[in-house]
């Protein structure tokens, strides 16, 4: 018999053995899944054909979350880290947004609703990309190719991924 520390504890084991999804820290639902690969626990691994997000954790599993990922032409793959963590940021639109959007405000306040950037932001190692939540009229790009090579998810995944990462968290990207 197994003993818990606590229900989380318990509740992540039950959903590691028969992958079901459970209700994480931000009221949304993890998904624990079976994820074989050579990345060390703790990696963020990021699937553009799949649309998925990956939290890879130990023993051949990872927390799946779905996600938006970079428009045709707008893509990369490779490997990045995260450089930095910001809760309700602040969001000024990179010159190419900008050119294709000329309508958008310069500076859109953290907490606004109008922000693309969410509840929370990972800055990546690369040139103006990060890993971000959404306003919710953007919520319906969630599975689609839809960005200017962010990662864009749902603000209740992002924010349950952005407590379990830190700075230096290695991410991947894969065709």
């Amino acid at each position: 018999m197994f003993a818990f520390k606590s229900l989380r504890a318990a509740a992540l084991f039950g959903a590691a053995l028969i992958g079901f999804s459970m209700p994480n820290a931000a009221g949304a639902y993890t998904r624990v899944v079976a994820f074989r690969s050579s990345y060390g626990a703790g990696t963020v691994v990021i699937s553009m054909s799949q649309r998925k997000l990956f939290y890879v954790l130990d023993d051949g599993r990872a927390i799946e979350y779905p996600v938006a990922v970079a428009k045709p032409g707008k893509e990369w793959l490779g490997s990045a880290r995260i450089a930095g963590k910001y809760s309700h940021p602040d969001w000024s639109p990179p010159a190419v947004v900008k050119h294709d959007h000329p309508n958008l405000p310069n500076f859109i306040p953290g907490g606004s609703a109008r922000n693309p950037m969410g509840v929370a932001a990972m800055t990546l190692d690369r040139d103006q990309i990060a890993i971000h939540g959404t306003t919710r009229h953007m919520r319906a790009s969630i599975g689609t190719r839809a960005s200017y090579g962010c990662i864009r998810m749902l603000n209740e995944d992002v924010a349950d991924l952005y407590d379990r990462v830190g700075v230096g968290t290695p991410v991947v990207m894969r065709p």
